[in-house]
């Protein structure tokens, strides 16, 4: 989180084992406290979420989704060709 930025305190509940890799996280110095380790988890998924709304955007403006023959390009060009790739991604 920016030091800048105004904070509010909410209540969350977690799994157990993602609240002890939080924690672990700190311990090993990779984040302050838990709670900018949850904040950093969030800008994460916000940033991810983003990306998705915008490949929406531009797979509406040029066709809709890829077929498979589009998509082995893409993984190639992007050196993912031999990854597999979770499902509805």
């Amino acid at each position: 989180m920016n030091r800048g930025m105004t904070a509010s305190k909410i209540a969350v509940s977690l799994p157990t084992p993602l609240v002890a890799r939080a924690r672990r996280a700190v311990r090993r110095g990779r984040a302050r406290s838990v709670s900018a380790y949850v904040a950093a988890a969030l800008e994460e998924k916000a940033r991810l979420d983003d990306l998705a709304e915008l490949l929406d955007e531009l797979l509406a403006r040029t066709g809709g989704p890829l077929d498979a023959a589009e998509e082995r390009a893409a993984d190639e060009a992007l050196g993912l060709a031999h990854e597999k790739r979770p499902q509805g991604s």
